[in-house]
């Protein structure tokens, strides 16, 4: 089994555990660290919407607890005819522990439907270098 299809499995694994009772919209992402680590997180929703998690931010609070600090590369898994690309606020999340040429694969229950950088989702970003080279 190559990487990819490792991180792929271990997205769609966790997807099905998404908590979704209200979107039934269920994601799943799976990141692989320089060193071969794969975490994973699904969504969680909440009654109270704005509360809910992210698959992307659990998968990188996961990684965070087990002492990793980047991600190589990245799978998020959803459902339907279009990509489920990680939201704004999640690309900003992996841009915290990636570099702007990360490969963030956007999956649906086929496979991997698409593979974009992440300069290509968040163009000119503001990450840790803008803080740390003043």
């Amino acid at each position: 089994m190559s990487d990819l299809d490792a991180l792929f499995e271990a997205a769609r694994a966790i997807q099905a555990r998404a908590y979704a009772p209200y979107s039934r919209f269920k994601v799943g992402a799976a990141l692989a660290t320089p060193d071969g680590r794969i975490f994973s997180g699904c969504n969680v929703e909440n009654a109270a919407y704005p509360v809910g998690t992210c698959a992307e931010a659990g998968a990188i609070s996961a990684m965070i607890a087990a002492g990793g600090d980047r991600i190589a590369t990245i799978v998020v898994m959803g459902e339907g005819a279009h990509l489920v690309t990680p939201c704004g606020g999640c690309r900003q999340r992996i841009r915290e522990f990636a570099a702007p040429d990360t490969i963030i694969h956007v999956a649906g229950p086929d496979g991997i439907r698409r593979s974009f950088t992440l300069e290509e989702l968040l163009p000119h970003s503001f990450g840790p270098d803008n803080l740390i080279d003043r």
